[in-house]
């Protein structure tokens, strides 16, 4: 098999295989059609093409077959074809094996599932993995090729955020993996499903307030201070949905006034979320307390339309048993997170909210080589 190239002269391909010449030739007109689609979705199509190429090369063992120099040959032979084509690179080509890999077993992506439930849930990878360029890709797969729970939950994370590969980066360094939806709560009992799981997701533990930048003696009223001081990085540490409504929210309730610490609503479960945040260990009646600010919000704030109000207690320590305990004893939805100064919050916090350009442009660390 040959072409001509720009003076005239013929180029072959460098395997004379009649199943890989055959198979190359698909490829290129495969390439082709992908191309067509790919004036409007170009990383969609991308994408779908690098997913079918490393099906191809896992399911047939194409690079066992053609040896060690394998991924070279197939990116010059294919480039030969396809001479005005972006990303036939040899890395890009050793990825979308990986790529298929990382997202193809079901088993593996979702190991906690009964198996007659993968038909239901599985399309789902397939919609959100064209979201995320190519760039993020080729990072979680080099981060959590042994880990696809991992690596599809930052995917989640990245269609929902946007954020850029940098701040993928940095969100992986903080362990937001291992601590989000970590909270201790009670919406199973106290929240309706599928509510109560959302609500869950929308926790973490611990949450880092690092950037609070509190390193000497400080009380509750500084530490406040300082979040709202720094109420973008607040912001984004609590994660997206969270609205500001107000500090020291105040509450008449009957003859007392009442003050909630920190006042959120939330724009996906459409409810208030009531934070205090307590400098000490954690103890019994702090669910109490908290409890009565969660009623006192339903009666006061919530609206038509409007869920149930949520109350989110973040306390220096805690005694899991403890608060476990007094979840139980508590009928309003509540949940228990400690909070650390250091540690966790990425160093970096510029790229985490992404910039209009970025938005605009819908394809950040778009799907090159590098």
């Amino acid at each position: 098999m040959s072409r001509k190239s720009e003076n005239g002269q013929k180029q072959s391909l460098t395997i004379l295989d009649k199943d890989y010449l055959e198979w190359v030739k698909q490829l290129s007109s495969r390439y082709k059609s992908y191309l067509i689609k790919a004036s409007v979705h170009i990383n969609s199509e991308q994408l779908k093409f690098y997913y079918s190429v490393g099906k191809d090369i896992f399911e047939k063992q194409i690079d066992n077959k053609y040896g060690t120099k394998f991924y070279a040959t197939l990116s010059r032979d294919l480039r030969k074809l396809l001479p005005d084509a972006e990303g036939l690179t040899e890395g890009n080509l050793r990825y979308a094996k990986r790529f298929y890999q990382l997202y193809s077993d079901p088993k593996k992506l979702f190991p906690q599932v009964a198996e007659e439930l993968y038909p239901q849930i599985f399309p789902q990878v397939a919609e959100e993995l064209p979201k995320v360029p190519w760039g993020h890709h080729r990072l979680l797969i080099d981060k959590f090729s042994d880990n696809p729970p991992k690596a599809l939950f930052f995917v989640g994370q990245i269609v929902e955020n946007g954020w850029s590969r940098s701040s993928l980066m940095n969100w992986i360094d903080s362990n937001l993996y291992e601590r989000q939806g970590k909270a201790i709560t009670n919406f199973s009992k106290t929240l309706p499903s599928p509510t109560s799981d959302l609500a869950k997701e929308i926790t973490k533990d611990p949450y880092s307030f690092a950037f609070a930048g509190v390193t000497k003696e400080y009380n509750e009223k500084q530490l406040k201070s300082a979040l709202l001081s720094n109420i973008t990085n607040f912001l984004i540490e609590l994660g997206s949905g969270f609205a500001y409504v107000g500090k020291e929210y105040r509450l008449q309730v009957g003859k007392k006034e009442k003050f909630i610490d920190l006042l959120f609503y939330h724009l996906t479960l459409r409810c208030y979320v009531v934070i205090e945040v307590k400098m000490g260990e954690f103890d019994f009646q702090d669910v109490g307390q908290l409890g009565g600010y969660v009623v006192s919000a339903n009666h006061i704030l919530k609206r038509e339309g409007d869920n149930p109000t949520i109350g989110l207690l973040i306390c220096k320590s805690k005694d899991r048993l403890l608060a476990q305990y007094a979840l139980e004893s508590s009928n309003q939805p509540i949940g228990i997170s400690d909070f650390e100064l250091e540690k966790l919050y990425p160093a970096k916090v510029e790229g985490l909210i992404p910039t209009i350009n970025e938005l605009e442009s819908g394809l950040i660390d778009g799907p090159k080589d590098g």
